[in-house]
């Protein structure tokens, strides 16, 4: 059962922009997470880290997520996004870390309620990723 979802199992994504989101990652759930989510996987964009925060907040926009906090110098933007039938609020937090290649996005989703999500948070991270890859 899980409702915490991340593309960086090693490094999760923490929220530490407001001072007021969700508790760090459990990693009692590791195991769980690559067997359900294994593909889940950063991208690389080949660009440099101001162009590639400017397209992450343009996507966060896009979906309509509302934009908690965000610092380019941190490369870190912190966002909620609400389930459509029961209007539930999901923490999303999206890491950007310079590489030589380019820019890496890592993202966190955790659910507030429940203690399991039925893929909500793995779906919405793997199509946010598939936006940000098309451009």
């Amino acid at each position: 059962m899980l409702n915490d979802i991340t593309t960086d199992l090693a490094n999760p994504p923490r929220f530490e922009l407001t001072g007021d989101g969700p508790p760090d990652f459990d990693s009692a759930t590791i195991g769980e997470h690559v067997s359900k989510y294994g593909n889940l996987e950063p991208i690389i964009l080949a660009e440099d880290m101001p162009a590639a925060f400017r397209r992450v907040r343009n996507e966060v926009e896009a979906r309509r997520w509302k934009l908690v906090a965000a610092d380019e110098q941190r490369g870190q933007l912190e966002a909620i996004a609400v389930t459509r039938l029961l209007r539930f609020k999901d923490d999303i937090v999206i890491r950007l870390t310079a590489e030589d290649t380019g820019t890496r996005i890592d993202l966190r989703s955790k659910s507030r309620v429940g203690r399991d999500d039925f893929g909500a948070n793995a779906k919405r991270i793997g199509a946010f990723l598939n936006a940000l890859k098309r451009g």
